[in-house]
């Protein structure tokens, strides 16, 4: 476990490189970015439907509008451009930035570390003809079972990925990463952490800490304390990522809010967002998912 006492030294020498600490001003709420995994498209009209009526784009957009998000992942299926998908995912992107929103095409699939053009040929169709600010990349590779028996290698073909799939973003589109807090702590191929390799070709980064408390040695500002480190001295911004999936998904009731509630999340994101407003690069708390989110605060517009 990390010694967090030590990080606060860390944390401000790393601000005095840091290209981000200038111009950062803390967010005013703590919760900024949501991820959306959903669309309101009939899966009979489309097998890549989920058929979530909330994701219908004007209300989607008035939820994060309500609740002043300035970020949303919004997921992207195979083929984006093509089908019924495509003009939801259109209309949701224009409808959100009509918010102010800034909007990212969110997607992954571990098999592309095998086939990096695959994530060019799914970025690509994302973003054609929309107004995208970033491309949100959560391949996961630590899913594959080689990971235990070849991790370097996997490891290894994850940023060949990553660089593969930068070189094909359209101008002016940033890449975003999801990186769960432990990868601060996994070495990489050829020196430092594996998180570091990552952050030196991101612009930014979801910062995963999937726990239900803010505060002790396995609670947020704990765990993700090494994975800020490094992200303040790479000089990448950074959100914390929180999960409100149903503990089954979650694998354990102490990983989500989703049996927890609405005033347990919201009392909880406030420690980690007093605790880091200072903190260059920090842009908030971001919410996996919209869905569940949503769901467990089934009386709220």
């Amino acid at each position: 476990m990390p010694v967090v006492a030590a990080l606060s030294g860390v944390l401000a020498a790393a601000a005095l490189a840091s290209p981000v600490a200038a111009s950062d001003a803390p967010p005013p709420r703590p919760v900024t970015t949501m991820w959306v995994w959903d669309n309101s498209v009939p899966r009979e009209v489309d097998a890549r439907g989920t058929g979530y009526a909330p994701a219908e784009p004007a209300v989607l957009a008035a939820w994060a509008r309500d609740r002043e998000l300035t970020t949303v992942h919004l997921s992207a299926p195979w083929a984006a451009d093509v089908g019924a998908v495509a003009p939801w995912m259109t209309a949701a992107v224009d409808a959100l930035r009509a918010e102010g929103v800034e909007v990212g095409v969110l997607g992954g699939d571990p098999p592309w570390l095998d086939e990096p053009h695959l994530a060019v040929w799914w970025l690509q169709a994302a973003t054609r003809g929309r107004d995208v600010s970033h491309v949100q990349l959560d391949v996961e590779p630590w899913t594959l079972p080689g990971w235990r028996t070849d991790r370097a290698g996997i490891v290894t073909r994850w940023l060949t990925m990553l660089d593969t799939a930068r070189a094909a973003l359209p101008e002016g589109v940033g890449l975003g990463v999801d990186v769960p807090y432990w990868l601060a702590w996994e070495p990489a191929p050829g020196g430092g952490t594996v998180a570091e390799a990552v952050l030196a070709r991101a612009d930014s980064v979801g910062i995963v800490t999937f726990v239900d408390h803010a505060q002790g040695r396995d609670g947020i500002l704990a765990l993700s304390a090494d994975a800020r480190a490094q992200a303040v001295a790479a000089g990448v911004p950074f959100t914390i990522g929180v999960e409100t999936d149903t503990p089954e998904v979650a694998g354990g009731a102490e990983w989500t809010f989703g049996d927890d509630g609405t005033d347990a999340l919201e009392a909880e994101v406030q420690v980690v967002h007093d605790a880091l407003a200072g903190t260059p690069g920090y842009r908030g708390v971001a919410v996996q998912h919209y869905r569940t989110w949503r769901e467990l605060a089934p009386t709220l517009p």
